[in-house]
């Protein structure tokens, strides 16, 4: 689901944990941004029910790396896992509430304080803001999508849930030709040549990967707050321009 940004049903999911008694953890490390849009939030529909969670605020809200939030609805769990009980770190005597003292919650037990960042910017943009940043994201990504459905040459390999954005592209040469072992294998080539291409232009920066029986495609993420619909252009324009003679 990592690769091609799918979002599990997690009501279902949760359905079965709940009649089996079984802990249920929802990965929402690059999918979780989603829960800050109207819009797009029903994707992570049911995560409530979740026995813990986690969440990456430095992919799809765009925080400073790195900043990552753990979730969990137990409540003492994490002291209970990670307490060493340290007398000579965390004492219980002291004036204050010694709950805020949480180094005793955590494996590292001294850390960065990481969400401070995330702190700054929510002060900054509000629910509104990240709200905006979010839903233009996946805009954007839809836009990409649509662009490499109309465009010649290219294939989308199915419809982005996320902003990732999975597809082909096929140079002149290979383009209607039996799809045999052999085709395969020259469009599997392609990704790494279009991205040394670009690389060396020092135009952009799409990844490309293989997934299972799929050969190398290329899949591009949006994770820029600052993205537009004419970058996605440029995205096209510029896959084909160095692919195309291949």
């Amino acid at each position: 689901t990592t690769v091609f940004g799918a979002f599990d049903p997690i009501d279902e999911i949760a359905d079965i944990c709940q009649k089996y008694n079984l802990w249920m953890h929802v990965d929402g490390a690059w999918g979780g941004g989603a829960l800050l849009s109207k819009t797009y939030s029903p994707l992570l529909k049911g995560v409530e029910r979740a026995d813990s969670m986690t969440w990456n605020p430095h992919k799809l809200m765009g925080v400073p790396q790195q900043c990552s939030l753990v979730f969990t609805k137990h409540k003492g769990l994490l002291e209970q896992c990670h307490s060493a009980n340290a007398s000579y770190l965390f004492q219980q005597d002291k004036f204050y509430d010694v709950s805020y003292d949480t180094g005793d919650k955590s494996i590292q037990c001294g850390r960065k304080n990481d969400v401070l960042k995330l702190w700054i910017m929510w002060k900054n943009k509000g629910d509104e803001g990240f709200e905006r940043d979010i839903d233009n994201q996946f805009e954007c990504a839809k836009y990409l999508a649509q662009l490499v459905q109309e465009r010649e040459g290219f294939e989308l390999m199915l419809e982005p849930q996320c902003t990732n954005v999975c597809f082909y592209y096929i140079p002149k040469r290979l383009r209607g030709l039996e799809r045999t072992p052999e085709w395969w294998n020259e469009i599997s080539k392609v990704g790494p040549k279009v991205k040394e291409g670009m690389m060396k232009a020092g135009s952009m920066m799409v990844g490309y990967q293989p997934d299972g029986d799929f050969v190398n495609f290329f899949r591009m993420i949006i994770s820029n707050l600052d993205t537009v619909k004419s970058d996605m252009d440029f995205v096209v324009d510029e896959i084909d321009r160095l692919g195309k003679d291949l």
